[in-house]
């Protein structure tokens, strides 16, 4: 068990690689690892009712990792205060360092049962969640992921309700539920965001998070608003070497990008085997097949396959052509 606050040892800004469902599993952050690692990995959001349910087998596969993504933040949404605590202290069991609350996702089907973005709304149940994780995360630290309002910006008075609990971090995201991610992220929501904290002289770390690409973005980021570091998810797509100072204002070669997406095949095929949906992978094409010529007809190749043999020799027909 974690037995101390990780996030005060980190040298600010810190850069963290954002939670993605069906992306940041342990397969792609073991990948990112190698070439450019971001301060802290958060895993992808699991649900505590599935973890505590009999479809727990469907989900706990979510919270695998390994020692090289340390340090490593498990991320839980659910609306069931009881199974927030049992599975917090399953966790603080498990060796991650941190938990984190989503209290951000803006999905329909999330927020029609209450959970996630929708508890912006609904304080009492948000207050009961937190204390619960808290008791029982013990003392691995506990951080949350919100939105600044699900129609309209509450900016200040969600801040400084959730800052009332002496979280380790809170980072924001800065747009409403509604908005999605259709319109420019908020920034000067985040900076107000600061604001508040400084004001109530709390400790809490706030992390900015929306529309950053790179790692010069988000240092301006940091000196513009105050944030103590940036969480960047969709970055990643267009440059896997994005958390890698040495290669991230260099053009990578395509053969660079193409063993990596070998390697990152034969690790999910290795990790998961037939645990996961060959398909699954398929979305991680488009961010080695970019940026060289032939690549779009590589990717369409690639978009066929439906093993890791396959993908190799796509492979190798690119490379001999």
């Amino acid at each position: 068990m974690q037995n101390s606050n990780f996030w005060t040892t980190l040298s600010k800004p810190i850069f963290i690689l954002a939670p993605m469902y069906d992306v940041t599993d342990t397969v792609f952050r073991q990948i990112i690892s190698g070439i450019g690692k971001p301060d802290v990995f958060f895993t992808e959001f699991v649900n505590v009712e599935g973890m505590c349910s009999i479809g727990r087998s469907n989900v706990i596969y979510r919270l695998q990792f390994t020692e090289i993504e340390r340090p490593i933040v498990a991320q839980v949404w659910g609306i069931n205060p009881k199974n927030f605590y049992k599975i917090a202290r399953e966790i603080a069991g498990m060796g991650f360092d941190g938990i984190d609350l989503n209290f951000g996702c803006p999905e329909k089907s999330v927020m029609t049962h209450g959970a996630c973005a929708a508890l912006i709304e609904n304080q009492e149940l948000a207050k009961e969640i937190i204390l619960a994780t808290q008791e029982g995360a013990q003392k691995m630290p506990v951080s949350i992921k919100t939105r600044i309002g699900i129609k309209k910006i509450v900016t200040e008075d969600w801040i400084t309700f959730l800052l009332q609990f002496n979280l380790a971090t809170l980072t924001i995201h800065g747009r409403t539920a509604q908005e999605l991610s259709d319109v420019p992220a908020h920034w000067e929501e985040i900076g107000k965001a600061v604001y508040v904290r400084n004001k109530l002289n709390q400790k809490t770390l706030i992390i900015g998070n929306g529309d950053v690409e790179d790692l010069a973005d988000a240092s301006e980021k940091v000196k513009q608003y105050g944030v103590d570091g940036v969480m960047i998810g969709r970055g990643i797509f267009h440059n896997p070497w994005l958390f890698n100072l040495q290669v991230t204002n260099k053009s990578t070669s395509p053969d660079e990008k193409l063993n990596l997406l070998l390697k990152h095949a034969q690790l999910f095929e290795k990790t998961w085997g037939n645990r996961k949906n060959f398909a699954i992978l398929k979305k991680f094409f488009k961010i080695y097949c970019s940026g060289f010529s032939g690549a779009s007809e590589l990717r369409a190749k690639l978009m066929e396959t439906n093993t890791v043999d396959q993908v190799d020799q796509a492979l190798k027909e690119y490379r001999s052509g």
